[in-house]
């Protein structure tokens, strides 16, 4: 655009210079309305770029979201692979459950034809007890016929008699006992064994049944899961996809909002350089002045042993337990607590406008803010974030420039988080301090629109 401009003015036609004085625009008027422009222009880009850094982390946020997602979708996926493989090996273990049943069964069948060949035996010895009975009553009367002679053969006929008839009764308990366990274990075998017509099967074979029914349902169940988690990975993949090129997108606009503000933010440095006076002209006198001020301060203080250089450009910073947003200290921190107040005040004071005015170390670090912001933390994030803002690291895009800036002065525009998603969009003026010619930091003059 300048390079258009110089162009058109190289080829402009010559004039006389009291024409040219005639005719001559209001240079001054020009000029403020460029800064105007400018101011405009960079408070936009200023806006833009912050909307554009929420959005960031808003995208980044739901990245994280899909992507805890999607692994728990994998890891329901492995459970249900898991899943149909335990139930795959359950209905072996069934099959293998009504096979050994079936052997049982077989087994039953044997027993039951052995106990009824003892019922068959049983029932032998009783009818040969009762012939042995009968034996044995003929015997005796024969040996009572015999008289004194037969005395002798008649005892022993009549123990045969008692023996005959004791063996009777334990044949036929044990006949009754047999029927018994063959009325129970034919009812046993009826039960476990596997019937090969359509008639219904035994309560053995019913519950396994149930069993094979349960975990067969399980299994489709498993299935059907798997297809939809397998779609549904298919979509998170998708969706992640999406939001990458969303994030490649956002970052893009993002690197080119920040080349846009940070025109509008030289085309305000051109205007401040050009020697007419603009509504920033005050801010930029009063930061240079203030932080040649603290300069001074700094350098007396090491050059009366208040503290030495070492510890004056302390980096170790120290977090402070129980702080959120996070607080440090270092060993200057009561040097700055005793000299920065009395010009960072009365610079405050000096502008209506002026929202803050606080010196930073090269990385950002406050150890003295103003004391409208100097308040203890209360445990309240969003209060804290706005009013307890000492001992902190502002190493933000806007706090690092105007901390590292070595230039004799830097304008900036910017969006200041005050907590609870409260934003404030402010300019900055920011000025170096040396001391002892070594860059110590920054003082940051910030003033609204």
């Amino acid at each position: 655009m300048f390079h258009v401009f110089k162009k058109a003015a190289a080829n402009a036609p010559q004039v006389e210079p009291v024409a040219a004085a005639a005719g001559q625009p209001d240079l001054r008027a020009a000029v403020h309305s460029i800064s105007q422009q400018a101011a405009t222009m960079g408070r936009e880009a200023a806006e833009v770029r912050g909307q554009l850094d929420d959005a960031i982390k808003v995208s980044a946020r739901q990245a994280q979201a899909v992507a805890a997602l999607a692994e728990q979708l994998k890891n329901i996926t492995a459970a249900q692979h898991d899943i149909r493989a335990v139930s795959t090996g359950s209905l072996g273990a069934v099959s293998r459950a009504r096979q050994a049943v079936v052997d049982v069964g077989t087994e039953v069948s044997g027993i039951v034809d052995s106990l009824r060949d003892v019922a068959g035996a049983a029932q032998q010895i009783t009818q040969i007890a009762l012939q042995t009975r009968l034996v044995a009553f003929n015997a005796s009367v024969e040996a009572k016929r015999a008289g004194e002679a037969g005395r002798g053969f008649g005892v022993v006929a009549d123990a045969v008699k008692d023996l005959a008839s004791k063996v009777e009764q334990s044949s036929k308990a044990i006949m009754s006992t047999v029927g018994q366990l063959d009325a129970r274990i034919g009812a046993l075998s009826r039960e476990i064994q596997v019937r090969a017509d359509h008639a219904e099967q035994g309560a053995v074979h019913k519950a396994l049944a149930e069993v094979e029914t349960g975990v067969s349902s399980i299994n489709g169940a498993a299935d059907r899961s798997r297809e939809v988690c397998d779609g549904l990975n298919g979509q998170m993949s998708e969706i992640e996809t999406e939001m990458n090129r969303s994030s490649h997108a956002l970052d893009s606009a993002m690197t080119r909002s920040e080349a846009f503000l940070k025109v509008s933010e030289h085309l305000i440095e051109l205007v401040a350089e050009c020697g007419i006076e603009t509504e920033d002209t005050p801010y930029i006198q009063d930061v240079a002045h203030a932080a040649a001020q603290i300069s001074q301060l700094l350098e007396d203080a090491v050059r009366t042993n208040a503290i030495s250089m070492a510890d004056l450009f302390d980096e170790s910073y120290r977090p402070l337990p129980n702080t959120n947003p996070a607080q440090h200290t270092t060993r200057f921190i009561e040097l700055a607590d005793r000299l920065f107040p009395q010009v960072q005040e009365r610079v405050l004071g000096a502008h209506g406008k002026a929202v803050f005015c606080i010196a930073v170390d090269r990385n950002g670090y406050v150890a003295t803010h103003n004391k409208v912001y100097c308040n203890p933390q209360r445990g309240d994030l969003a209060w804290d974030t706005a009013n307890s803002r000492y001992r902190r690291i502002f190493n933000d895009r806007t706090g690092l420039a105007s901390a590292r800036n070595k230039r004799p002065f830097l304008l900036q525009t910017y969006r200041r988080d005050m907590g609870g998603g409260k934003f404030v969009l402010l300019k900055e003026a920011a000025a170096p301090i040396v001391v002892n010619g070594k860059h110590w930091g920054g003082l940051r003059l910030a003033f609204n629109f």
